[in-house]
């Protein structure tokens, strides 16, 4: 089981997989930092899809290194 900080803040989460530590940090994203989510939505879709595929790459590099 890794624990890892979220991205923007001190909180930790949890998981055995990327994927499951990126499913137990979701409520806290949503809540915490809902100003951040809310940006995306003004994006194009073609920016979020960029904008989402960077975060997913640097917070999968992040869980790999642990």
């Amino acid at each position: 089981m890794k624990t890892l900080k979220c991205d923007l803040c001190k909180v930790t989460a949890k998981g055995e997989t990327f994927e499951e530590w990126m499913k137990a940090l979701m409520p806290h994203y949503m809540e915490a930092h809902a100003d951040a989510m809310k940006k995306t939505h003004e994006m194009t879709t073609e920016d979020q899809r960029k904008h989402q595929q960077k975060w997913m790459d640097e917070n999968r590099a992040r869980f790999d290194a642990i």
